[in-house]
């Protein structure tokens, strides 16, 4: 149930390797320190591994997304998702939910030796503050995919209760869950220390002051957004006794308020040393591409806010390695778009559809760019930004693991090192792309020399400067913190710097544009396209026509049947998916709550 993310300081175990046993009550339990910590880990277990295989919700929402090509289409691109079998986290984060409730009702037991600990009292009182936090957060989770959620209160439900309960409204659970977090910002460390005053690595991913200023900061962007704010489309969509549950009047100033928790969490952040992670090298190419790569390999130490210690990242390179890499551990499943790669930039900073972009879809490069692509391979790929060589793998590109003896590049024609007829199991991407985001190039699959452990991040600095950017674009349209936050992305990025002055709506597609490149495949797009109402738009669209190379044609890396943009898939859109619904199992048990529109 549970894997090792951090470790009590004094335990032998890791913080989350273990649950509470089967003792007779919980009043046995709360006054063990052992399993009172344990129950706490518990609490903690309901939080998701970012780079997990796990299906269940797609890839960290990548695959709900132009993201990815999955193997298997999801219910929602076959327009098929419906209440019957939506993806289901309802379950799950309730059950945290309980489970946080428990621990906060019983920590405080008067017996329990966790008082007998130097400073018993003020522990306690940090335990909760965890505890309460991630109940507030579980419920914001359920709150993205969901909307409006029902809200239970302290008491934890017995088996003879009325569990007949209608949604509470959008606004009664966000005013819930930000008056939970500040309340819990205030039982919590600012940081986690150990006796001489040094940040204590064994207690990474544990909840502190700054990881709350984050969430918030996230919360009030999504409450600011078009989704939530003023949207018309869920006018009828109400309780039975015909309470609104959405906010159907706009309100300019919620995106005031986010501006001002975003950069709140900023200086937060920075008081307590983070920054955005930039490596140094003469040449500012190298700078970018280094920077970015191995900001995911080393540098979450100086980005990261809220971080998860162990992951699953090694099977995230497994589906991600193209079957050129050494060793046989390889799924080339993370297949990305057509679509997402046309998003990536030139070097000068122009997108490839603008003038002056330089960019080319014909026709092959002379000369190879040592560590990046081989001599021949299609100008589509030559000359983009840092960003783009960091996270895609495409024909002729270098192999991103130490790659098989006698391979230099990559191949995903059929008869290629790693298409579709070569080699005795059919892994290959569909699209003609790889995944290459948060892999490492020093790992050798076959032995695993090379590999390096590192966290995920769930929340990083990087994703705060554009929350920032954003919202004060909306609130404060042309105020200077705009190009100065969104720029020091662009530029560790590797790519020139905007310059005013810019329109709203132009620095809005500016800033929309960073986020989907900056945060790609860390579970952000999946909900950005969503709280700003765009997946109809031509620029983030979600439906219609997906394309990739074709992978069934061509037989060296200049023939230019490969490169013959070829539809994939045809994924359906409708706008009901903007909230996805509720499991049918639960509104069978509870007849007072209602579905989501259009269901």
């Amino acid at each position: 149930m549970l894997v090792a993310l951090v470790a009590f300081t004094g335990c032998k175990k890791g913080y989350f390797d273990s649950i509470p046993q089967d003792l007779v009550s919980t009043d046995d339990i709360f006054k063990d320190k052992i399993e009172t910590e344990n129950w706490l880990a518990s609490v903690y277990s309901f939080l998701p591994d970012p780079w997990s295989t796990a299906t269940g919700s797609g890839r960290y929402w990548a695959g709900f997304t132009e993201e990815l090509e999955l193997n298997t289409a999801t219910l929602q691109a076959s327009g098929l998702l419906s209440p019957a079998n939506t993806i289901n986290i309802w379950n799950n984060n309730y059950q945290g939910i309980r489970m946080a409730n428990v621990f906060m009702q019983n920590v405080d037991n008067s017996e329990t030796n966790l008082l007998n600990e130097p400073n018993g009292r003020e522990l306690i009182m940090q335990y909760k503050g965890e505890a309460r936090f991630l109940r507030a957060y579980y419920y914001w989770t359920l709150m993205k995919v969901y909307g409006p959620v029902i809200l239970l209160g302290d008491e934890p439900g017995k088996y003879n209760d009325d569990y007949q309960i209608p949604r509470n409204s959008w606004s009664e659970c966000i005013d819930y869950v930000l008056a939970e977090m500040d309340s819990a910002q205030q039982m919590v460390p600012d940081k986690h220390v150990t006796s001489t005053g040094a940040e204590d690595a064994t207690q990474t991913g544990r909840i502190n002051k700054l990881v709350i200023s984050a969430v918030k900061s996230q919360i009030l962007l999504f409450d600011a957004s078009p989704l939530y704010n003023g949207n018309p489309d869920y006018a009828n969509y109400k309780n039975p006794d015909g309470k609104q549950l959405m906010n159907t009047n706009y309100d300019a100033g919620k995106w005031a308020k986010a501006a001002a928790a975003a950069k709140a969490a900023i200086d937060h952040a920075k008081a307590n040393g983070k920054n955005i992670f930039r490596m140094s090298n003469a040449d500012p190419f190298l700078a970018a591409f280094n920077s970015y790569r191995d900001l995911f390999l080393t540098g979450w130490s100086t980005e990261g806010i809220w971080t998860r210690a162990v992951t699953a990242y090694s099977s995230w390179e497994n589906d991600a390695a193209p079957r050129a890499a050494n060793g046989n551990s390889f799924n080339a499943s993370l297949a990305v778009t057509q679509e997402m790669v046309d998003k990536f930039r030139m070097i000068n900073g122009k997108s490839i559809n603008e003038a002056g972009s330089n960019y080319k879809d014909t026709g092959f490069v002379a000369t190879a760019k040592s560590g990046f692509y081989v001599a021949k391979t299609s100008n589509m790929y030559i000359n983009r930004e840092p960003r783009f060589y960091n996270t895609v793998t495409f024909n002729g590109a270098t192999v991103p693991f130490v790659a098989k003896s006698g391979q230099t590049h990559v191949q995903f024609w059929p008869t290629g090192n790693s298409g579709n007829a070569n080699g005795s199991e059919p892994k290959f991407p569909k699209t003609g792309y790889l995944v290459r985001k948060h892999t490492n190039p020093s790992r050798n699959l076959s032995n695993n020399a090379g590999n390096v452990v590192r966290p995920a991040m769930y929340i990083r600095l990087a994703e705060l400067y554009l929350n920032y950017a954003e919202a004060l674009n909306e609130s404060d349209p042309g105020h200077p913190d705009i190009l100065e936050y969104l720029n020091a992305i662009r530029t560790r990025g590797g790519i020139p710097p905007l310059s005013a002055p810019l329109s709203q709506a132009e620095m809005r597609k500016q800033i929309q544009l960073e986020r989907c490149i900056e945060m790609a495949y860390e579970g952000c797009r999946f909900f950005d396209v969503r709280r700003w109402k765009t997946a109809n738009t031509p620029e983030d669209r979600q439906g219609g026509e997906f394309t990739g190379m074709n992978v069934y044609a061509g037989n060296a890396l200049t023939d230019v049947t490969f490169y013959a943009r070829t539809r994939i898939s045809t994924r359906t859109w409708d706008n009901k998916y903007y909230i996805f619904p509720i499991p049918q199992s639960e509104l069978n048990k509870n007849f007072a709550m209602v579905q989501a529109p259009g269901y």
